[in-house]
């Protein structure tokens, strides 16, 4: 081992070689920095992409959701009339069907009137012209 101290030229070279060993180092640094700002800004665009796409998604879904909700709106107003319209038809057809029985009730009670008053006339014949010639009184007994 020798512990003599070196020239003053070994030193310019040594720290001239220093110095080259280090702008490597920077250099490599520089590059290394360079490479990760360069995926760093590639990924950055590619987030946002994503983002933007999304966000479309997401106001396309939207605007779907809300024309769903409008049709479905529509469609309810729509059927909602219809019942109504449902509702007035048959209540009119119950109208008229108790009108029809209303009808119904008093031609029955009509029929019964006629029906009676025919009775009477009936007995009214029998007993004042059948009772008043004996021989048809027997004719219709007989025939009876």
């Amino acid at each position: 081992m020798s512990f003599s101290r070196p020239s003053a030229r070994d030193r310019g070279a040594t720290a001239l070689d220093l110095v080259y060993q280090a702008a490597d180092v920077f250099r490599d640094m520089e590059e290394h920095a360079r490479e990760a700002e360069a995926r760093a800004q590639e990924l950055c665009r590619g987030a946002m992409e994503k983002l933007r796409l999304a966000e479309m998604r997401a106001e396309a879904a939207e605007r779907a959701q809300r024309e769903l909700v409008i049709t479905a709106e529509h469609k309810l107003q729509d059927a909602c009339r219809a019942l109504e319209q449902a509702k007035s038809r048959i209540e009119a057809q119950e109208d008229k069907l108790t009108a029809a029985e209303l009808r119904a009730q008093a031609a029955e009670a009509d029929a019964r009137e006629a029906k009676k008053a025919l009775a009477l006339v009936e007995e009214a014949i029998r007993k004042r012209l059948l009772c008043a010639n004996p021989d048809v009184d027997s004719r219709l007994a007989a025939a009876g």
